[in-house]
């Protein structure tokens, strides 16, 4: 890699001495005077029609200020992607926990008492909670209007349950499978799982007394909040800013529209200042969390190891809407097979309306279900054949020059040395004692593509400042900026400032996600960089008299390279009273030329006589391009393990009939540092990668294939295949059991 002197170095956080300290405004630190507090009241039932809402004794309650229901909000609907999301409901409610009234009043205390004041009567219909049931010709369609609503990938002929429905095939499949040796099938099912952030969902909305719709919120692509309430509420987009605030945890949880459009219509009946913060039982119980699926997977493989076809049918429950994520499709499901060379396939992923809660975005949305899916789905076609799954991957995977299975080309494929380095790493062969195993998943990711902006300001005081519309949620996005115009402009990273700029002040940013922002970031900032010094190189020319194709700025000054010559820029900003200010636009939005691999290597040890699966030491090994800063890449890295590791092992938001029975972070269990194994890192270099400095993504490839190397560890430590996650002692000591009364014949 390129030899930099701050790219490539481990800075610290430029955001951690604020959070620390207690500095980071986070959205309910803002305060506004005469500042309403708003309560939404939510439905007991999962399905049911609106009879009747009595307000009464509600507005009768001093301190309430306005009540608003689904009859003020009627035509209403918004969403970041396919516009099927009403404010409140609107004649019936489609899940349990889903908004029926709001109420602003002085205080949280006074809005939670007129809450529970009013009196809804509802008829409670048969609700739908099967994805496979709502997909039959007589369930009940929970949208009558879907093929109206905005936003659709794929316009449907008739109104469906499955609302999202994508396919892709090669060859013939059918004609694979009869010419295979073995047939291998298997189902997968993945429970649903928050995305864990410790600040809950959180507005402020106010009506200037310009009538312009200021924002606070919780959000982490603030341009698209704009974007979607400007939209759903039909008005220009610029009669609405986004303010900018410190973002408390995301995991692809804080990019959708919560409650902003029901605190617009309350402060718009009030001409005040409205807050809403959703509590934790909100979070667990209504909010978006990642989809519960259940993926099937049907293989024709050659003795000799040979993949011949694939067929895969992927089901997602996203509950009672399917807006609370960017798109419609979920795309996530088709990677799996991608990396694997196979000459028949036909796949499709289905997003189905049921009276759940509604499924949304989060960390590499629907590929942690499918690489569970797809990566226990590989170890089992290999013992199927007899055949190590590492020998199996091996003789399976692309190499340079390869395409896809899906057809896509990238350049630089290092999927086997990837896998290679990890189980060397790992001692993936070495010997184990008994009920020890190992096992192995893969994954792969290219950068997300979008738009960024950064501006870049030099002032006569000498400050270097960074200007972005990038909320900071926990990535280091800013610190990444921070070293970008740090080595452009040849100083230490801590001479360059960050300011937070609202959606005033620049043109669309996509926001952070998709593993983007140091792709596309990194190009905006050095863009705005080199703008930036050629126009102080302009001002000394002129300035000075020294000729302009000979200068160049270095560090705190302009040098002259034909005479030595040194002279401070911020001495000629004073000098002409002049502030620079460049803006650089980096619309990267098509396929990345370059991918990454991940192969993760998990051991564990199964307590036969209770099932327990410990988790002993996992390793990660990661194709890489260069490292912006090591210690935020291995944070990435670290954190995603102990995210898979949570959605492998221990974390589910149980439902029953309908409603979520975990309520609390008491109840729905996150790993702590005692769960934590030991973690080995392998870093793979690669040559190739995007933008000025050659960088690949990080965020959303080493939480995805976790589970999967869980599941296939604990099957090669004590012979069980466990189909469905979390991967609970109860599960493992079933299957055990099961496998014990097959031995002895026992029924």
């Amino acid at each position: 890699m390129a030899p930099y002197q701050v790219v490539g170095q481990s800075v610290p956080r430029i955001d951690g001495v604020d959070k620390v300290t207690g500095a980071a405004r986070y959205t309910a630190d803002i305060s506004l005077p005469g500042t309403l507090w708003a309560r939404a009241l939510r439905s007991p039932f999962p399905y049911a029609r609106i009879v009747s809402i009595d307000t009464s004794k509600a507005r009768a309650l001093p301190g309430v200020h306005a009540i608003i229901t689904g009859e003020d909000v009627r035509g209403i609907l918004y969403s970041k992607g396919l516009r099927d999301v009403t404010p409140l409901a609107v004649d019936r409610v489609r899940f349990a926990g889903e908004r029926v009234a709001a109420v602003a009043a002085d205080d949280l205390d006074t809005a939670k008492r007129a809450v529970d004041l009013i009196v809804v009567e509802y008829e409670e219909l048969a609700a739908v909670l099967d994805p496979e049931a709502a997909l039959l010709d007589d369930a009940p369609i929970l949208h009558p209007d879907m093929m109206s609503y905005d936003g659709m990938h794929r316009k449907l002929e008739t109104p469906s349950n499955a609302f999202s429905h994508e396919v892709r095939e090669k060859g013939d499949v059918e004609a694979g499978f009869a010419e295979a040796d073995v047939i291998v099938e298997n189902t997968f099912t993945m429970a649903r799982v928050h995305q864990g952030y410790f600040e809950p969902h959180s507005c402020l909305v106010w009506i200037d007394d310009d009538g312009r719709v200021q924002v606070w919120a919780s959000n982490k692509a603030p341009h698209s909040l704009k974007l979607a309430m400007a939209t759903g509420l039909e008005m220009p987009l610029e009669q609405i800013c986004v303010n900018p605030v410190v973002i408390g945890g995301d995991f692809g949880g804080k990019g959708a529209v919560q409650d902003e459009p029901v605190a617009y219509f309350l402060a718009k009946r009030t001409g005040r200042p409205v807050r809403m913060l959703m509590d934790y039982t909100e979070e667990l119980t209504a909010g978006a969390p990642r989809h519960a699926a259940s993926i099937t997977w049907k293989t024709g493989v050659n003795r000799d190891g040979t993949l011949v076809a694939h067929k895969m049918r992927a089901i997602f429950n996203s509950g009672a809407y399917g807006g609370f994520r960017p798109r419609a499709a979920l795309d996530g499901a088709f990677n799996p097979i991608e990396p694997y060379r196979v000459p028949n396939l036909y796949m499709e992923s289905i997003r189905v309306y049921t009276n759940n809660i509604p499924g949304g975005q989060m960390r590499a949305s629907g590929g942690p279900q499918a690489r569970f899916a797809g990566e226990s789905h590989v170890d089992c076609i290999a013992r199927a054949i007899g055949m190590d799954p590492l020998e199996f991957r091996l003789k399976n995977l692309i190499r340079e020059g390869e395409k896809m299975a899906t057809g896509n080309s990238f350049a630089e494929i290092k999927a086997i040395e990837t896998l290679q380095r990890g189980v060397a790493a790992a001692g993936y062969g070495s010997p184990k004692p008994p009920n020890v195993g190992r096992g192995i998943a893969m994954h792969h990711r290219a950068p997300g593509s979008g738009e960024s902006v950064v501006q870049v300001t030099l002032a006569p005081d000498g400050s270097v400042t960074i200007g972005t519309p990038v909320f900071e949620q926990g990535t280091g996005a800013h610190t990444v900026m921070q070293q970008i115009v740090a080595e452009g402009m040849a100083l230490p990273p801590e001479r360059i400032g960050i300011t937070l700029l609202d959606t005033d002040s620049t043109p669309f940013d996509s926001g952070t996600g998709a593993s983007r922002v140091t792709r596309i970031a990194s190009g905006a900032a050095f863009q705005a960089v080199e703008a930036v010094k050629e126009e102080v190189v302009r001002l000394a020319a002129e300035l000075l008299g020294w000729p302009e194709e000979r200068l160049a700025v270095e560090g705190e000054v302009v040098v002259n390279q034909s005479t030595g010559e040194r002279e401070s820029w911020a001495k000629l900003l004073t000098r002409v009273n002049r502030t620079i200010l460049k803006q650089a636009i980096n619309r990267d939005t098509g396929q990345s030329p370059v991918i990454g691999f991940t192969a993760q290597i998990a051991e564990v040890e199964v307590d036969t006589d209770t099932g327990n699966v410990t988790l002993l030491r996992f390793t990660s090994a990661h194709d890489v391009g260069t490292i912006v800063n090591p210690i935020g890449h291995q944070g990435q890295i670290n954190g995603g393990v102990v995210q898979g590791m949570g959605q492998g092992m221990m974390e589910e938001l149980i439902v029953e009939d309908g409603r979520g029975t975990v309520t609390s972070f008491a109840d729905y269990k996150l790993p702590t540092l005692l769960d934590v194994p030991e973690l080995q890192t392998v870093l793979v270099e690669s040559k190739t990668g995007v933008g000025p400095y050659q960088v690949k993504g990080i965020g959303e490839l080493a939480n995805v294939p976790v589970a999967a190397a869980i599941a296939n560890a604990v099957e090669d430590a004590v012979g069980v295949r466990i189909r469905d996650i979390p991967i609970t002692a109860e599960k493992v000591l079933r299957e055990l059991q099961r496998m014990e009364r097959g031995r002895s014949g026992a029924k």
